[in-house]
């Protein structure tokens, strides 16, 4: 404890004495918050005294390892994410002297499409989590993914071969997709959640045999490579799909097709929240910081009908905006 409050008070010292060296702010993490916080940021740019903040797309995951590291001019102060911070994250945070402040910014649905020339696919997440996952419960025992075909998971779904672009491991939006698709099917499996056969063991890993294809962090390349072939299928969240809507269509899962209606009210079964996380000790330090957070929560950005929200971020209900607002208003006095 003493070891981790003493990194606490030289990160402190250290930020203290650079602080002039960066007035701009940085934001690293999500390539699913990136067009939102860019929105965001743009405009604060435009409309305020304040530098705009530099916004990079690294991933959720890459994103906390950058935010995590440290307090100080060389390190970001805020980043974006498609899932909550993990229980390593905060700790690895809390080391470093990093304190998180979480804000919800809305809600995604995350999506599986492909070609509007191609196949209209409906599925459930039993079948979905079939194409995607390494292993797979057949007659009550984990075995290697034999589908090839989707018309092998099910002979009423087309007989091409199933290859779905996704995003890789560092990414939130991959790590939405198993817990909502393939934890959520080997549950309703009756697969108990730990242990070395729990679903959070054995239905978290996905395949590696061309069945699923790592598509890196930039979701417009997979919208890219579906144009290029009708057959395959991406994963994404919706704010891709709604601005690409000319050229891909969603794939409708258990019965509901991504909308944002759909999605909004809940009906969408594969959706999650969105974040951004601020550096505690930056707050008074950084430039901007706090002007910046506050108008990125305002109604101009993230209301029901803010500039995100016509990006595709599907807008908090209003007591849960309502709580936001108090809550930044106390953060930023």
């Amino acid at each position: 404890m003493k070891k981790i409050a003493l990194l606490a008070f030289l990160s402190y010292l250290l930020f203290s004495t650079n602080a002039i060296a960066r007035d701009q702010i940085r934001t690293v993490g999500s390539s699913t918050v990136f067009p939102f916080a860019t929105v965001a940021a743009e405009n604060f740019g435009k409309t305020s005294n304040f530098k705009t903040p530099i916004i990079e797309s690294t991933g959720t995951g890459g994103g906390m390892k950058l935010f995590c590291k440290g307090v100080g001019a060389k390190h970001p102060d805020i980043t974006n994410a498609s899932r909550a911070i993990k229980k390593s994250e905060i700790k690895k945070c809390k080391a470093a002297g990093v304190t998180p402040i979480e804000i919800v910014i809305g809600y995604d649905g995350i999506v599986v499409a492909n070609n509007k020339e191609g196949p209209k696919l409906s599925v459930s997440r039993d079948q979905l989590y079939r194409a995607t996952a390494k292993e797979v419960v057949i007659d009550g025992k984990f075995v290697d993914n034999p589908y090839r075909l989707w018309s092998d998971i099910d002979p009423s779904l087309p007989s091409i071969k199933i290859e779905v672009l996704g995003p890789p491991p560092t990414s939130g939006t991959r790590d939405a997709y198993v817990e909502l698709v393939q934890h959520k099917a080997c549950k309703k499996l009756g697969i108990k959640k730990k242990g070395p056969d729990g679903y959070k063991t054995r239905c978290s890993a996905v395949r590696e045999d061309g069945g699923y294809i790592e598509a890196g962090e930039n979701d417009n390349l997979i919208i890219q490579k579906l144009r290029a072939d009708k057959n395959k299928f991406g994963i994404f969240g919706f704010s891709f799909l709604d601005e690409n809507a000319d050229v891909v269509q969603g794939v409708t899962i258990d019965n509901v097709y991504p909308e944002f209606e759909e999605i909004a009210s809940g009906s969408y079964p594969v959706s999650r929240s969105l974040y951004f996380y601020v550096k505690k000790e930056h707050l008074s330090s950084v430039p901007g910081l706090k002007e910046y957070i506050k108008y990125f929560i305002s109604p101009a950005m993230i209301g029901e009908e803010g500039a995100t929200v016509e990006k595709g971020l599907i807008p908090l209900p209003k007591e849960e905006y309502t709580k936001l607002v108090e809550k930044v208003n106390t953060l930023t006095k």
